[in-house]
């Protein structure tokens, strides 16, 4: 059933969600913790198409009339022109549709008449704001001997910088690219006055004996490709490689036959199978993988390989989508092949992995530095 959550006073924001579930409750949530005056509907995180069909419909009929609001926040799974066109009201306030993806280039699983009205109502994407949590009390020690650290932790404890320098002498590593630790006898890790000192046979020790931990953190459904991911395991297997697998992300109604097929023969890789109940759980498996890998066919922003990069892990994606755009060219791969060959060097050498520190900057994405715009556009009632 649908949820209102309504402050004392006068409100002077309404929070729309029709598909509260997932990235959509993620963002309404951060929102509704930072900004003041908010009044919020959502409904539960079901039959997607019908949300989008009906929900302007039913959000007419259960959003009270307000004199106070000034903004208007939705998701374009809303269709905003209906909700105005039923509410007149509403016409007056400043409105903030946010585009979680495109629907007009979406995979369908078989060629048949497509019903482009999604499509049309939303064709643009945004900058998505993300609460990274302070995961460093669950990273395992071969991560937080690598993790920089500062007197001063920033607001969500969310900026892996580059650490080390490049090493020239692996033919793996060159094809990985990144910037590696660079050993010495000893590791020193450093945060305010206190230091951890690690002796460097221990973790390479510890780093190369334990099977590479591979995670798959995504919905199981057919647009983001698991049956790419599960046939690449499962050649991985046919090579004897030695691996772990944690198979996370939320399910449906309709699961792609894959997962049931994949999961007997890869029953002894298996650490985790299915949806974590709780966000400290998920992280902390997150914080245990070595790889996280996307296969996805329908990506426009990619979460869960954010929230993976920020955990420690190395991270795989297509050469395609919203990727390029975040991810700099050695975590990309262009076909089934070239994720297979990756694999399996990591596979062999999966303290190159757990050494590696990623290049990629995710406080770029972080709530501490889109705030400011997500402010400004909820708090002012000027276009």
């Amino acid at each position: 059933m649908q949820q209102s959550e309504q402050v004392c006073g006068s409100p002077s924001v309404l929070l729309l969600e029709p598909f509260y579930g997932g990235s959509h409750k993620q963002l309404i949530d951060l929102l509704k913790e930072n900004i003041l005056s908010c009044s919020v509907f959502t409904l539960p995180a079901k039959k997607w198409h019908w949300r989008a069909r009906t929900s302007a419909l039913f959000f007419s009929q259960t959003v009270p009339t307000c004199s106070s609001y000034r903004v208007l926040f939705s998701s374009s799974v809303l269709n905003l022109c209906e909700l105005v066109s039923l509410r007149p009201d509403l016409a007056r306030l400043k409105k903030v549709l946010y585009f979680h993806e495109n629907q007009l280039v979406y995979p369908v699983r078989r060629n048949q008449d497509r019903d482009f009205q999604y499509g049309y109502n939303q064709c643009v994407v945004v900058s998505y704001p993300v609460q990274f949590p302070d995961v460093s009390s669950l990273l395992p020690e071969h991560k937080r001997i690598r993790r920089p650290c500062s007197g001063k932790r920033s607001e969500d404890n969310d900026i892996i910088r580059q650490q080390g320098k490049q090493s020239q002498d692996d033919d793996i590593i060159r094809h990985c690219g990144g910037q590696q630790l660079s050993l010495s006898s000893t590791l020193e890790s450093t945060c305010g006055s206190k230091t951890i000192v690690t002796p460097v046979s221990e973790v390479e020790s510890a780093a190369q004996v334990k099977p590479l931990h591979i995670v798959w953190p995504h919905r199981w459904e057919h647009d983001k490709n698991p049956e790419l991911f599960f046939n690449t395991l499962l050649r991985l297997k046919e090579k004897l490689l030695d691996f772990h697998v944690s198979v996370l992300g939320e399910t449906f109604t309709d699961v792609p036959e894959i997962f049931s097929l994949a999961r007997v023969p890869l029953d002894s890789n298996i650490l985790h199978w299915g949806f974590l109940p709780s966000k400290d759980q998920y992280l902390q498996v997150l914080c245990d993988a070595d790889v996280v890998v996307s296969t996805a066919k329908h990506e426009f922003f990619g979460v869960a390989m954010l929230e993976a990069v920020h955990c420690g892990c190395f991270p795989l994606c297509p050469k395609a989508l919203v990727y390029p755009e975040i991810f700099p060219e050695q975590y990309l791969y262009s076909t089934p092949e070239q994720l297979c060959k990756r694999l399996q060097e990591l596979c062999r050498r999966p303290d190159l992995a757990r050494k590696h520190v990623a290049m990629v900057d995710t406080s770029l994405y972080s709530w501490t530095s889109l705030k400011t715009q997500f402010k400004s556009l909820l708090t002012s009632d000027s276009p």
